[in-house]
């Protein structure tokens, strides 16, 4: 019988429809404009006397909040407005100062029915949500210093192997000055470097010692700079992911710059705590009793603040060696980390342990921390920001046999310990960063551009409608009901994957609005051909979808390689626009083939019929 679907088709073409409600559903529920309060310090309890000077600092610029909730050390106070988002931040960041984190969070409102069932709103990009814009700069002259005292230390070690000797080794403004005990050791050891360092320039100086000062090359100092961007991004990648951020930008600007886009619908308090924390591991020996001070340096416990160690300058190796981390639970039920390092790290880890058997090591924690700070300027309050180090050992143990490529670290609260496992798996720095601009693109101008966009797509899906239904009648009302439903259906799939929607997205589901129509249009046209052409109207119906069918894929099809291809080689915007579209064409294609058959069926399948009401003159 023509133009009739099989029971199990109709049933399956429901049950998608009922899906898709249920999936887009969440997005009728728009978040609340939030400030959320986290401590800087992890393991840090958040105090009845903390949310009370939140609720003081509220209150003196009288901002109004509700919904107030504190779960583990994360205080969420949603506000009545978006436009006091930031003013509430200022407020409570300047009473609480750098021992918390203040960040503007967006709080969810949709019903516990529908996130027990797996369905959330979709993801809103950074021009739409609002979120948190950094630009973070290497700090090169660190790196190479740190570059150039591994250098010493390297000198060092080799020319003792080949017995060349000198006096002493040391940096004097970016240079290694090697004092050789004469003029033929220090000849000795210029060809040594040469053929070993050829990264270095030579130059020989004469005085109390037979000086040989070894500046390194341009070309080197830009190989180690373009490896520290490299690192430090694919460090910052990883974090982010580590976080679950949907869609983060994180590209490099410039010579020395990084850009951190952090969309506004994640947790951005933790996101900045963790992308702000240049936090490494140094290992080194616990110094003995009589050891000279000029080789040792004095740090405290991270744990306990009163307590402190002295430790020797030498380090063993740093969080920069280690390929794992995972957080685990000893035999007691005491947190730990265990380390995994990688060959060259191992291998130094086992050459000094083996010595020092029965001897302390300690785990020193190295954070680069801002600290901030408010200067009078023209009788303005201004706020500067510095970066401070801070280091503070989170472990001092003693080695009871050789340590190689694996071992853990205990010592550490639970918190502390899945952080250090975070940090250290998602890789250190290769160059300390800091701060140098944090622009908040305010969840105001992201509504605005939300309305813009919504309105947009309402005035075009309205015209559509509206010329659809005049021109087609009946047949043009089943298409607009196919329009609708693929919207639907379109914003159900994107909320489940978690794609990204931005002011691109909108364009792409404009777009695809347009080719929804499109495929219909090409249908009807073909129905009144067939129905000029002396065919039945049943006949007219079959012969009209099955011969637009192939028409309608090819072209869908082109378009979809073309958003493949968008989305494999484009970034931010691209991208959210090709997901977009290739989602509308599929969901397009189900909806003005199966969907629009469907009804047609349903309407005027099985039975006799004379004419069909498709509009124009048949």
């Amino acid at each position: 019988m023509l133009n009739k679907y099989p029971l199990w088709k109709n049933l399956l073409i429901m049950a998608v429809l009922v899906f898709a409600c249920i999936y887009a559903a969440p997005n009728l529920y728009p978040p609340d404009p939030a400030i959320q309060v986290t401590p800087a310090r992890s393991g840090a309890e958040m105090s009845e006397q903390v949310l009370s000077q939140v609720r003081e600092a509220l209150g003196d610029k009288q901002i109004e909040f509700f919904g107030e909730e504190v779960k583990g050390s994360t205080a969420l106070f949603r506000l009545t407005a978006t436009d006091n988002q930031l003013p509430a931040k200022d407020a409570v960041q300047r009473l609480l100062g750098d021992e918390y984190i203040v960040a503007l969070n967006l709080a969810p409102t949709t019903p516990e029915w529908l996130l027990n069932m797996g369905a959330g709103p979709m993801t809103l990009g950074l021009d739409l949500s609002g979120g948190v814009h950094f630009l973070m700069e290497v700090d090169m002259e660190e790196y190479l210093k740190g570059k150039m005292t591994n250098y010493r230390e390297e000198f060092r070690n080799r020319l003792r192997e080949e017995n060349l000797r000198y006096r002493r080794i040391q940096l004097d403004d970016g240079k290694v000055v090697i004092s050789f005990v004469d003029a033929a050791v220090r000849s000795e050891g210029s060809s040594f470097i040469s053929r070993n360092y050829p990264e270095f320039l030579r130059e020989e100086k004469d005085g109390e010692y037979a000086d040989l000062v070894l500046t390194i090359t341009e070309q080197k100092i830009k190989e180690f700079e373009n490896y520290a961007i490299k690192q430090n991004l694919t460090t910052l990648r990883n974090r982010v992911n580590e976080l679950g951020v949907a869609e983060p930008l994180v590209q490099r600007q410039g010579r020395n710059r990084i850009v951190v886009e952090l969309p506004g619908v994640q947790d951005t308090a933790e996101a900045k705590k963790i992308l702000g924390k240049a936090a490494n591991l140094e290992f080194r020996l616990e110094a003995e009793p009589g050891a000279s001070r000029f080789a040792t340096e004095e740090y405290g416990f991270r744990s306990e603040e009163r307590r402190t160690a002295r430790l020797e300058k030498k380090i063993i190796t740093t969080g920069d060696s280690v390929t794992n981390a995972q957080p685990s639970f000893d035999e007691n039920g005491f947190p730990q980390v265990n380390i995994d390092l990688d060959s060259k790290g191992g291998a130094v880890m086992t050459q000094v342990t083996r010595k020092a058997v029965g001897k302390r090591m300690a785990v020193l924690f190295v954070e680069r921390k801002p600290k901030t700070t408010y200067d009078v300027v023209d009788g303005k309050e201004v706020a500067k920001t510095v970066q401070v180090v801070e280091k503070s050992i989170i472990s001092l143990a003693t080695i009871q046999s050789t340590l190689g490529n694996s071992f853990r670290i205990t010592g550490l609260e639970s918190a502390e310990a899945s952080e250090l496992a975070l940090l250290l798996r998602a890789g250190a720095l290769a160059a300390p960063m800091y701060f140098v601009e944090e622009r908040t693109v305010g969840p105001s101008l992201g509504k605005e551009n939300i309305e813009q966009g919504v309105n947009s797509v309402i005035l075009g899906l309205a015209l559509v409608l509206g010329l659809m239904a005049i021109y087609y009648r009946l047949f043009g009302m089943v298409a607009n009901i196919a329009l609708l439903a693929n919207i639907v259906i379109l914003i159900a799939l994107m909320s489940m994957i978690g794609a990204t929607l931005t002011l691109p997205g909108i364009a792409g589901i404009v777009l695809t609005v347009g080719m929804a129509v499109d495929a219909n249009v090409l249908i009807f046209s073909r129905i009144r051909e067939e129905l000029k052409a002396g065919r039945s109207p049943q006949q007219a119906i079959n012969e009209g979808y099955n011969r637009a069918f192939l028409t309608i894929f090819d072209a869908n099809l082109t378009t979809l390689i073309v958003a493949v291809i968008l989305f494999a080689v484009g970034t931010g915007p691209v991208k959210g626009f090709a997901v977009t579209l290739s989602f509308g064409i599929i969901t397009s294609m189900f909806t003005a083939i199966m969907l629009t058959r469907a009804i047609v069926n349903a309407i005027y399948g099985g039975r006799r019929i004379d004419s069909l009401s498709i509009g124009g003159r048949v």
